[in-house]
């Protein structure tokens, strides 16, 4: 996991070498060659009504879901590029019958693999050991509340939530290290405290905090504005320095730019703000160093950022994340506009372009979210 300045700070944006442009250079040419996460959506199939697991398993195959050859063919692919984490999503990737020996298979090619998944009814605590036996890394899991209002409504599932704390429960038991993702918007804003006094006493390895990217410009007002977001990085800064936590964030890259300026302000003055940002590594962010493949194999360069390199069913994973024209031009900083371009800490950040995109129209807009004004 990459860290960056507190050794109890972790975060997708982070970069574990903190030392001089030389080796920033060398890690630009590394997350060129490769991401550091490619995230697989299995299947978007989700039976949130009781189902047997023998039926699901036995079903006929989504007509846009790989089949079993393609998945192993797309994993070949993943551990030849030496990526250091696959993470398995869905849907409930419990509606493939294939998933076990999809772990199993990436296991035995030292792939790191986590999963994350939804408490459906074929979710039970029975299931659990045999991941772990499978070869699974890390358990995931959605809350996007600390009450069972909260996190319900959001699924629109009574009981989801007190179902997935027993499915925590049932990892932990195991020692199957647990991840927690939470969107984070402005209608769970205010919970901030209480989950993290509810991951804390869980005891969660990681927590990722994926801060909300409207589909649609319509729907901007249910995200956080730009003084939200400081107030949220606040509020995660401070987690990370009291608690055992592990904080990384999804569309949230100028959180780096937030945890450099406290290791700046650290110093006592005696390192100007802009100089500690300007000698900061590369971050990652979409189409660097993330890579999302949908069930149907389109490549985007992250969940949120619904703009396709090509699919990996005609073209080589590998040569659409070197070489396309998406990947490859936002990986190039230059290209940035506004306040993003002018931003000593571009290369470390460079802004969501999911959310400028979602928000403007325009991939290379300035972060619409972001507080610092260079």
């Amino acid at each position: 996991m990459p860290v960056i300045s507190n050794p109890s700070i972790h975060s997708v944006g982070s970069s574990q070498n903190e030392s001089g442009m030389e080796n920033e250079r060398v890690e630009t040419r590394s997350v060129s060659l490769r991401p550091v996460q490619v995230t697989w959506e299995m299947t978007r199939a989700c039976e949130w009504k009781p189902a047997s697991r023998r039926s699901a398993g036995r079903g006929p195959r989504h007509r846009e879901m790989f089949s079993s050859a393609e998945a192993f063919h797309l994993i070949e692919e993943v551990a030849n590029m030496h990526v250091p984490l696959l993470a398995l999503t869905g849907g409930d990737p419990l509606q493939r019958g294939d998933l076990f020996p999809i772990i199993e298979f990436a296991a035995a090619r030292s792939l790191r693999t986590s999963l994350t998944m939804l408490p459906t009814p074929l979710l039970d605590a029975a299931v659990v050991p045999d991941l772990k036996a499978s070869g699974l890394m890390r358990a995931g899991f959605w809350l996007h509340g600390s009450t069972p209002a909260l996190h319900d409504s959001y699924w629109g599932v009574p009981g989801s939530y007190q179902k997935t704390l027993a499915m925590i429960g049932a990892c932990l038991e195991v020692q199957l290290p647990v991840q927690i993702n939470t969107t984070l918007a402005r209608r769970n804003f205010h919970d901030m405290h209480p989950i993290i006094e509810l991951l804390t006493r869980l005891d969660i390895d990681v927590w990722n905090v994926v801060f909300f990217v409207p589909s649609s410009r319509e729907k901007a007002a249910e995200g956080l504005g730009a003084a939200e977001h400081e107030q949220a990085f606040a509020k995660l800064y401070t987690a990370s320095r009291q608690t055992r936590l592990q904080i990384k964030t999804t569309e949230g890259p100028h959180y780096q730019r937030y945890l450099l300026q406290q290791s700046a302000h650290g110093q006592r003055g005696r390192i100007p703000v802009a100089d500690v940002v300007a000698r900061a590594p590369n971050g990652v962010n979409d189409g660097m160093g993330a890579v999302f493949v949908d069930h149907a194999g389109e490549v985007f360069p992250g969940r949120f950022l619904p703009l396709s390199a090509g699919n990996v069913t005609r073209q080589r994973l590998s040569d659409l994340y070197r070489e396309s024209a998406l990947f490859v031009s936002l990986r190039d900083r230059s290209r940035l506009k506004g306040k993003c371009r002018r931003c000593p800490a571009r290369t470390l950040c460079g802004g969501s372009r999911a959310r400028a995109w979602a928000m403007t129209g325009d991939l290379f807009a300035a972060e619409p979210c972001c507080a610092y004004e260079p």
